[in-house]
C-alpha cells in the first residue's frame, strides 16, 4: 500500500492511540493539575501525530525529517511526564506501563520512518555513475 496522506502512516495512527490513553489517563488527575502536569503532557502527546502530520504534508524529505524529530522529542517530554505522574501516585504502575507500550511503539516506528528517509535522502543526494 502507497502512502497518500499521514492518516496511512501507522506511526501516526498508534500516535492517535497515544493522545488517546493520555486524555484517559489524565482525567483523574488532581484538578490543581489541570493548569500543569495534566495540561503537559496532553499537549506533548498531542503534538507527537501533529509533528507527523504536519511533516508529511510538507514539500520535502528534510523537512519531514525536521518534524519527525521533534514529534521524537515530545515523545520523551510525554515519557517524563508520565513517569512523574506515577511517581506522584496520579497514574497506578499499570497505566503508566500501557501508555508506556504505546510510547515505545511509536518511538520505534518513528525512529524506523526517520532511518527510512535518511536513507532515502542519502540515496537522492549520492552522484548517479
Amino acid at each position: 500500500m502507497s502512502v497518500r496522506t499521514y492518516r496511512d502512516l501507522e506511526v501516526w495512527q498508534q500516535a492517535m492511540e497515544l493522545v488517546t490513553q493520555v486524555y484517559r489517563c489524565t482525567q483523574r488527575f488532581p484538578r490543581e493539575e489541570v493548569y500543569g502536569l495534566t495540561n503537559q503532557v496532553r499537549r506533548a502527546a498531542v503534538s507527537v501525530p501533529s509533528n507527523i502530520a504536519e511533516g508529511q504534508g510538507r514539500r520535502t524529505t528534510r523537512e519531514f525529517l525536521h518534524h519527525l524529530s521533534i514529534a521524537r522529542g515530545s515523545l520523551a517530554e510525554v515519557d517524563t511526564q508520565v513517569e512523574i505522574a506515577e511517581r506522584l501516585g496520579f497514574l497506578t504502575s499499570e497505566q503508566a506501563d500501557d501508555v508506556g507500550q504505546v510510547l515505545t511503539s511509536v518511538a520505534k516506528l518513528t525512529n524506523a520512518l526517520i532511518a527510512a528517509l535518511e536513507r532515502k535522502l542519502a540515496q537522492d543526494s549520492s552522484p548517479t555513475t
